[in-house]
């Protein structure tokens, strides 16, 4: 058999199939590294509390400093986190207003 027991995976971006080491390589290379306002970096399931009130657009709400948010998600864009919290749906945060817990 050889030595050519390495994974492969489709790569969408080029059409071929590339190892698995070199995919999880090219991943590391586009990761955005989101960062909360002290400089923390913030990852998928984090907590985070708020540093200052906010005005929640269209649901007529206000979250208050030190606002618990539990299991964050990233979005792809370096300044926007995406949030639950009870009553309000779809909410999205920007990371310059949380600090990691």
């Amino acid at each position: 058999m050889g030595d050519t027991d390495d994974e492969f995976v489709y790569d969408e971006a080029s059409g071929e199939w590339i190892s698995a080491a070199d995919a999880r390589a090219k991943a590391g290379d586009n990761a955005i590294e989101v960062r909360d306002a002290v400089g923390n970096l913030l990852a998928d399931g984090d907590q985070v509390t708020l540093i200052k009130d906010l005005t929640v657009k269209g649901a007529g709400q206000t979250l208050k400093r030190g606002t618990l948010i539990k299991s964050i998600r990233l979005t792809g864009d370096p300044q926007e986190i995406d949030c639950r919290y009870e009553g309000i749906k779809g909410l999205v945060l920007r990371a310059e207003f949380v600090k990691k817990r």
